[in-house]
């Protein structure tokens, strides 16, 4: 029953959000590196030494500076009979700082090389645990310490083929060198990168460097795709591009086990599948676009029914006595993953819109289901998810480059999952020792001001009903500060 209608929910509102939008233009974000701002690129380009349509080579860099503050709020209890995955409900803070150079260079026609090293210091809520599809700072899924770490991001081929139609100019930017490609063209991407590089964009809720700071507007909550503790894998995709339309597939290599760096490279084995398939439109020429998305991953998991049952006929099936990888639970009284997992596969579908609605105003909107039964593998943990919102350009009010957004994001438990944290199991971020379930639901604000050159500065409100899924728990304000420089 609570299957059916956590679906019925997300399918309602996804009919109801198209309907709404249908006669609802670009993106509403700055652009990375306008012609203004600081670039080495636009400086070399200035003096001659680079040319800005046609690039053999492009290198860019960012750094961002996300700081959040969390007062105490309301808990009927934390971490119950020694579970200890709760948010904690005491007045705590956390930073993120990163560094990214992004480096580009054209081999031949159409085949490119992208490399791109990263930087990150961190220090988040209650060590990252407490909250499931409504992670508060999208910075913190990377995986540091408070000690500055650097490892590689990205590192990838791209060989574009061109099969006709028109002919559309490509801006230089990171990630992407300056030149043509055809509105029909084969693109296949190889290498190391994040699998949403690729698939489920959207201009307005995905470049949270830029937009909203909570990670359930980065890509659909419930989208567990694969990727190592930091976001990241490898695979390959291929992109075909007819006009309007695109069609996109991938797989990708997951990790030995859940949310960790080290990688499983037997992607005839275990594996991440997606496909997606995307229309862009106009409507009273306003653009927008459509995306449906569907992904399949086979894994070494736990299934939360299974690892209750495990327990009921084996109390010594917990946490305390498992050796294989594990979340540490300590509570012996309590059913633990580890002893379900198995070669398991999970699936899930969504929908992706995005339309612009006037010449300064943007709404989008992420719906997805999955099976809900076993763990989440790969990203935040939320069976379901929904979010939705709008953002503004300052042109209004005489800031063109500043933005203010507004996001409502819900995320859903499957019925064998909250049994599962019921008896006081834990998951990677989830377990309070027990739980009232109620979705998870996130109200985010934002302003982003442009304040020179190359420098935005940013301040953010989130309210976060039932963390962890547990009415029984707040609801939290977290505040937060953002400082982000393009060069």
């Amino acid at each position: 029953m609570l299957n059916r209608m956590r679906t019925s929910k997300i399918l309602l509102l996804c009919a109801t959000f198209f309907v709404a939008t249908a006669n609802a233009d670009e993106a509403n974000y700055p652009e990375l590196n306008d012609s203004d701002e600081i670039s080495l690129m636009r400086t070399l380009s200035d003096l001659g030494l680079h040319d800005m349509k046609n690039e053999r080579w492009n290198i860019y860099a960012q750094g961002t500076f996300i700081s959040q503050w969390q007062p105490a709020f309301p808990a009927a209890y934390t971490n119950l009979n020694g579970t200890p995955n709760s948010l904690t409900n005491k007045a705590d803070n956390s930073f993120t700082g990163t560094v990214t150079p992004y480096l580009g260079f054209k081999g031949w026609k159409g085949g490119e090389f992208y490399y791109s090293p990263e930087m990150i210091a961190e220090s988040p809520l209650s060590n990252l645990k407490g909250v499931g599809g409504s992670i508060p700072d999208f910075e913190l899924q990377k995986t540091g310490s408070e000690s500055a770490i650097w490892y590689t991001s990205r590192a990838y081929f791209k060989q574009t083929i061109a099969l006709g139609g028109t002919t559309i100019d490509i801006a230089s930017a990171p990630m992407q060198l300056a030149g043509t490609v055809t509105s029909r063209r084969l693109v296949v991407s190889a290498g190391r990168l994040s699998v949403i590089d690729i698939f489920d964009k959207n201009i307005y809720a995905g470049d949270l460097r830029h937009q909203f700071f909570n990670m359930a507007f980065m890509a659909n909550g419930a989208y567990d795709f694969a990727a190592d503790a930091r976001g990241f894998s490898q695979g390959l995709a291929t992109e075909l591009y007819y006009d309007n339309w695109a069609l996109r597939a991938g797989r990708f290599a997951i990790p030995v086990s859940p949310n960790v760096i080290n990688m499983d490279y037997n992607i005839f084995e275990h594996y991440g599948d997606q496909i997606e398939v995307e229309h862009k439109h106009v409507i009273n020429e306003r653009s927008g676009a459509v995306r449906l998305l569907v992904y399949r991953n086979r894994a070494d998991t736990g299934k939360f029914s299974d690892a209750t049952k495990l327990f009921e006929a084996n109390p010594n099936m917990n946490g305390t006595t498992c050796t294989t990888a594990n979340y540490g639970n300590p509570n012996a009284n309590a059913p633990d993953l580890c002893w379900a997992r198995t070669t398991n596969t999970k699936i899930g579908a969504g929908i992706n819109i995005e339309q612009s609605v006037t010449e300064d105003i943007g709404v989008f909107f992420r719906g997805m289901w999955t099976d809900g039964l076993t763990e989440v593998y790969n990203y935040q943990t939320a069976d379901d998810s929904l979010s939705l919102g709008a953002i503004m350009k300052g042109g209004r009010w005489g800031r063109e480059k500043d933005t203010a957004g507004l996001g409502y994001a819900a995320s859903f438990l499957s019925a064998s999952h909250v049994t599962y944290l019921n008896r006081g199991g834990i998951d990677g971020f989830l377990g309070d020792g027990a739980i009232t379930y109620k979705p998870e639901q996130v109200v985010d604000l934002y302003y982003q001001c442009h304040v020179m050159k190359s420098t935005w500065v940013s301040a953010d409100y989130q309210h976060l009903a039932n963390p962890g899924y547990n009415a029984d728990r707040g609801p939290v304000n977290i505040y937060g500060v953002r400082v982000h420089v393009e060069l």
